[in-house]
């Protein structure tokens, strides 16, 4: 090559030469990074390299040979994007030929051939030599590890370069690839091999005669027995290899009359693993097979998942077995059929009822389960499996059911049935009259009605959990079985003796209620209506508790099926109604009582967020109602009705607030707008015309001076403002935020000042960046700043302070770390500061009412972490220089900080802090 290349080339110099001779007979590694750093810099070309290693390349003694082709490789791996078209062809002629070299020689020689195989200029042609040269030449297996893997490598490298050449070797580039890998041990090998015949495969790459060779040097690894050694530093699993000959083997039907019989002796043996690892296979191979594949190893394969479910002590490879049998069942359901085809989905399924459908009637009911797992597994793989099974096995199951009598029985058998039914759900029918229910329609309501009202607690359960499924099948019920459901699912929601069912029973309704909401409308809402009725009467009449509690789930079943917008116009009035009559009773009503409404009422507003139309009625409907009696309360009046006192409580306005809240969240901008043009002058200006009831006998004036009671309504306007979307403009803002700070400092109602404080805050957290947030926090700081001077206000300023310092860190606002470093400052204060210790946990905690992201506040990713990483080292510096009787305030502070960072952000902090804890 060197004679050949001699015209164009020029002398190397003696840098060179000294370079080469250190390399070559000095045995030192820098030399050749040195050598390839001055080629990708132009002092020398490659051609100069070869014939500085002229003599090295001729030597006669291999390991000379080995060291000066070693040193070309190295270059060349480094600077073969350099080469000219013809340089590649020379080098490719010298390597080759070099490949018939001495053994010593051949991995260097293999590691120039990788870097030529990532050559761009590499001509046409030269893959195919490459690799011919290699599989006659080079006995791969009898090579080191490293050396193997530089041949996959080429291999790997040239099929994705090359592949319209090497298939144009045909069958003869996978028997040389077969040669290649036979007897390979190396897992590190090995996946790359695995990679390689799987790309052989999805790429349509001739195979020719040699399928069987190529499943066998692939399928003698299965089922792979692989543990990883102590500390490996190569990372590779045994399920990496499992996945990765998982992918080869089920990879075409070509392989399945040699794959098909392995795993089934592999499914038969004593081996965990290698079962598991066979039905995972077997189940991913049912995703290419087709009816062609499986028909002759059916039988077999069906005994062989038979057995391990009805045998196994291990729930994973009852698992596998039931997921292989759907996949079977599913590859079978999805071939085309020809006419004169036998139909191997109906024998198939015929098998498994023949075997399975005998244990369903067993006196001592020993394999049920096993069997109805396994009729469920071929059932839910498509609808024909599913209305053959059912067609089946529900007449059975019927009849099993009326001929036990037992309780547990009964349940057990009727969670089959509910298993069949459940499948159905997956498949629609475009001709209703087709569906395989509609014959069974009448058996199984009587049934399931039998089990309503069955004295087991289990047995009622399950029977609503299966009524809840025959109602979701379309058009199924008629108008009487829908009024007899609802009689019992009434009745069962009023038991007394057990939680469950009342429970079950109200999940039912509102369930059913979604999709049948004539029919609860007109049976069931006229019900609930009249018990509300009567509880009004007992509570009026002071009657025992039993009679409170049916009240109790009267409110509860309301609020349950509110689950349609029909049906929410009928129990929203209700709920609403009853909170009025409550107002204008005559006796004295429970706090207790008037939250639940309220509950109600929240679940309700839950319920109608996800639709628009029913979140606005709600909206437009409670919340000026409530307001109405809330402003109602707050007046003052010679004779208070029985509830205003109540609604004026701290519990009740908190549960007032969570109503109003759960109804602003999910408002569009435009009919929140028009919303926030009613309330907020309500606040500011006592505009009272959007009430439904606005005759009071004076002014509603919650900032100008009002009574006790209208200011701690200020909470209920925290609740809607703090919750509107943030670009909904806030009417009157100036004047809102102004008022807000001056009654967070009122000494006279905590509850109050605390509410505009929280208020404030959430207004604040939510408006854009620029001079106007700047100007209201000012105005919060200079009041906080005047208010923890001595005095009365202390307490007052001091939660304002923490609610702004919250908003702020919520949003990363570059003033949070001055009111942080304030807050940190009063740790020390004698009057302040164990408030200041527990304001910690506030800024750190999630708030239910204010500053949520479901209200739309500025809540930035990973606040906490940030708060951490700001404001630790000040507290552990002020823990150290405080005195000894405010040192517990800067530790609670620390703790609380601490107790809210997430696991992954704690530990690796911890030891510098434990001292301190």
């Amino acid at each position: 090559m060197a004679a050949a290349a001699a015209p164009e080339a020029v002398a190397p110099t003696g840098a060179l030469w000294g370079l080469v001779h250190d390399f070559v007979m000095g045995q030192q590694e820098g030399p050749a990074d040195q050598v390839a750093a001055d080629v990708k810099s132009g002092s020398y070309t490659v051609l100069q390299v070869v014939e500085a290693l002229g003599s090295s390349l001729e030597n006669p003694e291999p390991r000379t040979r080995a060291r000066g082709i070693q040193l070309l490789s190295q270059v060349l791996l480094q600077c073969q994007s350099l080469l000219l078209e013809k340089e590649v062809v020379h080098l490719i002629l010298f390597y080759e030929n070099r490949l018939k070299d001495h053994h010593l020689v051949i991995p260097s020689v293999l590691q120039g051939l990788r870097a030529l195989s990532l050559c761009v200029a590499l001509p046409p042609g030269l893959a195919v030599s490459v690799l011919k040269a290699i599989f006659q030449e080079v006995h791969v297996q009898s090579l080191l590890q490293v050396d193997r893997h530089t041949v996959y490598s080429i291999i790997t490298n040239f099929m994705q370069t090359r592949e319209e050449e090497l298939k144009g070797l045909g069958a003869d580039f996978t028997f040389g690839f077969i040669q290649v890998m036979d007897g390979e041990k190396d897992p590190r090998n090995l996946l790359v091999a695995f990679r390689i015949v799987h790309d052989l495969i999805s790429r349509d790459y001739s195979l020719g005669p040699f399928v069987e060779e190529l499943f066998e040097v692939t399928s003698c690894y299965f089922p792979i027995d692989f543990t990883p050694p102590p500390n490996d530093p190569h990372g590779i699993q045994r399920e990496d290899l499992i996945l990765s000959l998982r992918a080869v083997l089920a990879s075409t039907p070509r392989f399945a009359e040699f794959l098909l019989p392995l795993l089934i002796e592999k499914v038969d043996s004593e081996i965990l693993s290698a079962k598991l690892d066979s039905l995972q296979t077997l189940n991913a191979c049912c995703a290419v097979y087709g009816q062609k594949e499986l028909k002759d190893f059916l039988p077999s394969l069906w005994a062989s998942i038979r057995r391990e479910v009805f045998q196994t002590a291990s729930e994973r490879v009852e698992a596998d077995g039931l997921a292989a049998l759907h996949s079977l069942t599913a590859c079978l359901s999805r071939s085309v059929l020809r006419a004169d085809a036998e139909d191997l989905l109906d024998s198939f399924l015929s098998n498994i009822l023949q075997d399975c459908r005998h244990h369903l009637c067993e006196p001592d009911m020993k394999l049920v389960w096993p069997s109805a797992k396994l009729l469920q597994a071929a059932a839910g793989a498509s609808a024909r499996a599913c209305d053959h099974i059912t067609s089946n096995v529900l007449p059975l199951l019927l009849e099993q059911f009326h001929k036990h009598g037992q309780s547990n029985q009964r349940r057990t058998i009727l969670e089959m049935i509910l298993g069949f039914l459940k499948l159905h759900q997956k498949w629609s029918y475009e001709d209703k009259d087709e569906r395989p229910l509609n014959g069974f329609k009448d058996q199984l309501c009587s049934l399931v009605f039998m089990a309503l009202t069955d004295p087991s607690t289990q047995l009622q359960l399950v029977g609503i959990r299966t009524f809840t499924v025959l109602g979701a099948q379309p058009d199924l019920l008629s108008s009487g079985d829908l009024e007899l459901a609802v009689g019992h699912l009434y009745r069962l929601s009023f038991l007394e003796e057990d939680s469950q069912s009342w429970v079950a029973a109200l999940e039912a309704s509102g369930a059913l209620a979604a999709v049948y909401p004539i029919a609860f409308s007109s049976y069931l809402v006229p019900k609930l209506a009249e018990e509300l009725h009567k509880g009004e009467l007992d509570l009026s009449r002071g009657d025992e508790p039993t009679k409170q509690s049916r009240h109790l789930r009267c409110l509860q079943a309301l609020s349950a099926i509110s689950t349609h917008p029909n049906i929410v116009k009928e129990t929203l009035p209700l709920l609403l109604q009853h909170l009025c009559w409550m107002n204008k009773g005559t006796v004295v009503a429970e706090t207790s009582e008037v939250i639940a409404v309220c509950q109600s009422l929240q679940q309700v507003a839950e319920k109608c967020q996800q639709d628009p139309e029913s979140c606005w009625y709600f909206h437009q409907t409670a919340v000026p109602c409530l307001l109405a009696l809330a402003v109602q309360a707050s007046m003052p009046e010679k004779e208070h009705s029985v509830l205003r006192k109540v609604l004026l409580e701290d519990e009740v306005l908190a549960a007032m607030v969570s109503v109003i809240g759960t109804a602003t969240t999910h408002l569009s901008p435009d009919l929140a707008a028009q919303s926030v043009a009613h309330i907020v002058p309500l606040f500011l200006d006592g505009n009272i015309s959007f009430l439904p009831e606005n005759s009071f006998p004076c002014r509603f004036q919650p900032f100008q001076d009002g009574s006790s009671g209208q200011r701690r309504l200020v909470a209920l306007l925290m609740a809607f403002v703090c919750s509107l979307p943030r670009n909904v403009e806030i009417p009157q803002l100036n004047q809102l935020m102004r008022e807000l700070v001056e009654l967070s400092c009122c000494p006279s109602c905590p509850f109050s000042s605390t509410a505009a404080a929280k208020c404030f805050a959430g207004l604040l957290n939510k408006l854009p960046a620029g001079q106007q947030v700047d100007e209201f926090l000012q105005l919060a700081v200079d009041k906080v700043e005047a208010g923890l001077s001595p005095g009365p206000f202390r307490s007052q300023a001091f939660t304002l302070l923490l609610w702004v310092t919250k908003a702020l860190v919520l949003r990363y606002h570059p003033l949070s770390s001055c009111l942080t470093d304030r807050l940190t400052g009063l740790l020390s204060d004698p009057e302040l500061g164990p408030a200041a210790a527990d304001g910690f946990s506030l800024l750190m905690s999630d708030c239910t009412d204010v500053l949520t992201r479901a209200g739309h506040a500025e809540v930035r990713l990973m606040f906490r972490q940030r708060f951490f990483t700001d404001n630790v080292p000040a507290l552990v510096q002020g823990f150290h220089a405080a005195s000894q009787d405010v040192k517990p305030n800067y530790l609670k502070g620390l703790s609380h900080v601490l107790n809210r960072l997430p696991k992954p952000v704690l530990l690796p902090e911890l030891p510098t802090l434990l001292s301190l804890l």
